[in-house]
């Protein structure tokens, strides 16, 4: 966990999905009601914001989520670059659309996600392509490390 990356010490119980948010794709991850395993779920591919947020919506509500997990592109340094500002703007405007699509406010939790490509391309190396895609394997990457951390700090 670096600095920046801090567990929510009062979040509700139950599924989490997690995104990992690129300029092409979106990568989605869930986990079970009780955290314990973590699987990839599928890949949203940009179209517009409208459209990406609405599909997002969709799949928060089908999965049942309490929580939304944000990949956050740190710099190898630990400080914040372009892409982690535009991840942070764009978070923003996916909670506020979440908010008026479901008319309720949905936590969302920033994670350090330095490296979850490099664990997805291993991850595929050892187990072979999912059906959900890299991005959607990146994301369980981003889930698990939250999910460990949480963990260890209960």
């Amino acid at each position: 966990m670096t600095p920046h990356s801090h567990p929510v010490t009062s979040e509700p119980s139950g599924k989490i999905i997690a995104l990992d948010v690129g300029d092409a794709r979106i990568g989605i991850a869930t986990c079970d009601p009780l955290r314990l395993t973590v699987r990839p779920l599928t890949t949203v591919h940009r179209r517009n914001r409208r459209i990406d947020f609405d599909a997002l919506a969709k799949i928060y509500a089908d999965e049942e989520a309490v929580l939304v997990v944000c990949g956050l592109p740190y710099n190898m340094d630990g400080t914040e670059g372009p892409q982690a500002r535009r991840i942070r703007n764009w978070a923003a405007r996916f909670t506020r659309a979440l908010r008026n699509i479901r008319a309720e406010d949905v936590p969302l939790v920033f994670w350090d996600e330095r490296l979850s490509s490099f664990a997805a391309d291993e991850w595929i190396a050892e187990k072979g392509p999912h059906p959900a895609g890299q991005d959607a394997i990146a994301a369980a990457v981003i889930l698990r490390s939250y999910l460990d951390v949480q963990r260890t700090c209960r």
